[in-house]
């Protein structure tokens, strides 16, 4: 098949969610069914996506397949120079693996749906946000350009607040969209500075033309520093989107959406959005920008586990394990181990989605209870959504054969090797940690739910299994959280295809601002053509220390997790299934510790008492500003100009008029006095003559 034609695949891809949209929106209330066209849009996307990573894989294994062209072109204008934005899409190893997963997961929540929402008043509106989300997340993945990666960005967060809160006449469900929109916005601000920083500097959105300049040591402003800040902001994007700490707080409160949303979004797509993002420009980030990645990912992992520890409801265990989880890919990004950050975002999508549509089996089957302490006993009930969960449990926890397994002990080898060459060692050590306690807090939710007796009879003798329609996305998610789909030997995915199709990521970051084991043995080049034939020798090598230290470390760190692994589960054994720890004794002893974690660290109480506290706080000081000194001015400024008014008003009143008037009526008094000496008379002029000669007279003589 020719490269075009692989291209032209990929657009139509890229484009059909978005026909589903625009007809299930428009249609939706004329035409019942409607939303079947947007579940078979979904399959079709699935389809070409095997096809087109099927002939990529075979016919051009090492090319970068890319279509561009100019949206908007501003050369013309006087003044501007050359300024024009590019759009386009590229297929490579990266793209095409997360293209798969984004239609897959996809069309099984669009058929698990028609369960789950049936009977649901606004049935096709919840499809067609379905097919919005699908595109914009396509966007994404297809992108060869900062420009069309980020209106994607912005469009995933639009379809995300659509469908968290898609119950919008529940407070909760509006509030968490609400809170989930403005949160991932302010990683998107630091996202939007980095693009500009790099826009600035090289004049061009696309990411090979950015690589390559990089690569000859053209740096944003001539310095390091600047090519670090700008990796840091774009991170500051994955953040808000991979809720990172700090910013991880609106994840748990999205799970007021539809459960199957839950499922596509926050675990196997969006939330993945920023892993897929961080390994789309990890080539270009420097050893400062990825240690505090690095960092950044381990503490999300361990603040987020302490926490699903204590969760009773299974949304919410669920909720906090996608962010430790995905804290494990961004800590695998940081310490380097490129290839098994994208493995786990890979084979975590498959599992996690697996888990968020058992739970939502179960909490149909419950008729909308989601708490873990009403439940029990449901194993008997619904033995193929028991079943599913213990494959995605042991899946998460890390047990062999699984394909958890694979992925996420290469992050805990990869982070080993890390502190081996660095010293840092508190990043395997959370990571080794949480481990023991995914296996913890995840058969605590097994056990809770599906082991025992019931608590709530009532709705126990309700239950039931979900029907096929719900179960059948279930035994297709099972199946592909086992091994054998990624590798053949089950304990090194290195014998696998996935892991050479993902190989690594080429080095263009001058090796003095990179980690000493990420040094290329002989310097790599990248290439500004639009498809790129590569071969593995032209891959960036890591040193030989690095690959040494992955060799010696592999026994010892895969012992000590599948040890912690197992720990974790036969204690929750003991906790939860055996009694032989009385939980609500042991919960008193360690009161101030549980509360701490119930009440997820109070992280939400803290973001409340200063940033919504002091945002309300400063609105209400700017509105007093507003009232008594804005506002106080101007009613100042009108006060002492209707004074004066008024006063110049009585002044030309009394005084200009008054002066005026007096003239008048003395001009007027004079009139009437002097007419009547005017009588017409020569006698009595005569008289006034003769008198007035006699004053005179007497006056002066």
């Amino acid at each position: 098949m020719a490269e075009q034609t692989l291209l032209n695949i990929s657009l139509i891809i890229f484009l059909l969610p978005l026909f589903g949209f625009i007809l299930v929106i428009f249609f939706g209330k004329r035409f019942e069914k409607i939303y079947r066209v947007e579940i078979g849009i979904l399959v079709l996307t699935f389809i070409l996506a095997l096809i087109v990573n099927y002939f990529k894989l075979t016919l051009y294994p090492h090319k970068d397949l890319v279509f561009a062209f100019t949206w908007l072109n501003f050369s013309n204008l006087p003044g501007l120079g050359d300024v024009h934005f590019e759009l386009g899409i590229k297929i490579d190893s990266l793209s095409g693996i997360m293209l798969l997963v984004v239609t897959l997961i996809s069309s099984l929540v669009h058929i698990y749906s028609v369960g789950y929402m049936e009977g649901d008043k606004r049935f096709n509106r919840y499809y067609a946000y379905l097919g919005l989300f699908t595109f914009s997340m396509l966007g994404i993945v297809l992108t060869h350009n900062f420009l069309l990666m980020y209106i994607s960005w912005e469009l995933v967060g639009l379809a995300s607040y659509l469908l968290i809160g898609f119950w919008y006449e529940k407070d909760s469900a509006a509030d968490a969209g609400k809170k989930a929109f403005l949160t991932t916005r302010l990683g998107d601000i630091g996202m939007f500075l980095g693009i500009l920083i790099l826009y600035t500097q090289y004049h061009t959105f696309t990411f090979d033309e950015i690589f390559h300049q990089i690569s000859l040591g053209n740096l944003p402003f001539g310095s390091g520093a600047w090519l670090t800040a700008a990796g840091i902001l774009l991170f500051l994007g994955a953040v808000g989107k991979s809720a990172q700490f700090p910013l991880h707080v609106w994840l748990p409160d999205a799970m007021e959406g539809p459960t199957p949303v839950s499922a596509l979004i926050h675990s196997a797509t969006m939330v993945a959005a920023g892993v897929y993002f961080m390994a789309r420009i990890f080539s270009m980030l420097t050893a400062d920008a990825l240690l505090v990645v690095g960092v950044i990912g381990a503490i999300t992992a361990f603040i987020a586990a302490t926490i699903a520890l204590t969760q009773n409801d299974i949304k919410k265990v669920l909720a906090y394990s996608t962010i430790s989880q995905l804290g494990y890919m961004i800590l695998s990004i940081g310490v380097g181990a490129y290839t098994f950050a994208v493995f786990h975002m890979v084979t975590h999508a498959i599992f996690k989605s697996g888990l968020f549509l058992g739970s939502g089996s179960v909490i149909h089957s419950m008729h909308g209870e989601q708490d873990m302490r009403e439940m029990g006993g449901l194993k008997k009930k619904m033995p193929i959504t028991y079943w599913a969960f213990i494959v995605f449990t042991l899946a998460i926890s890390g047990i062999p054969l699984m394909s958890g397994f694979l992925s996420k002990d290469g992050i805990l080898l990869g982070s080993f090797a890390f502190a081996t060459l660095t010293g840092h060692w508190l990043l395997p050590f959370s990571g080794f940690l949480v481990a023991g306690i995914t296996a913890l807090y995840m058969f605590r939710l097994i056990l809770m739910t599906f082991h025992g007796s019931p608590r709530n009879i009532e709705k126990y003798d309700h239950a039931h299994e979900s029907p096929k329609v719900m179960t059948m996305p279930l035994i297709i998610l099972s199946a592909l959280s086992i091994f054998i789909f990624y590798t053949p030997n089950p304990v090194s995915p290195e014998a696998g295809w996935f892991y050479h199709w993902i190989g690594t990521s080429e080095t263009v970051v001058p090796q003095d601002l990179r980690f000493d084991f990420m040094k290329s043995e002989s310097p790599a080049e990248v290439h500004n053509e639009a498809a790129v034939e590569h071969s593995s020798e032209e891959e960036v090598l890591y040193s030989t220390s690095y690959m040494e230290a992955l060799h010696e470390d592999h026994i010892p760190a895969l012992s000590l997790s599948i040890l912690l692994a197992i720990l974790g589960i036969l204690t929750a054994y003991i906790l939860y299934e055996w009694k032989k720890v009385d939980v609500d004794k042991l919960t008193e002893k360690v009161k101030p510790l549980y509360t701490f974690s119930l009440n997820k660290w109070y992280f939400d109480e803290l973001y409340y008492a200063t940033f919504v506290a002091g945002t309300i706080g400063l609105s209400k000081a700017l509105r007093w500003f507003d009232v008594n000194i804005v506002d106080g001015i101007v009613n100042g400024t009108a006060t002492l100009g209707l004074f004066v008014s008024r006063v110049a008003g009585l002044f030309d009143k009394y005084v200009v008029d008054g002066l005026v008037n007096f003239s008048a009526f003395f001009s007027g008094f004079l009139g009437l006095t002097l007419r009547k000496f005017q009588t017409g008379k020569v006698q009595t002029y005569v008289a006034f003559v003769v008198l007035s000669l006699f004053i005179l007279f007497w006056v002066f003589i």
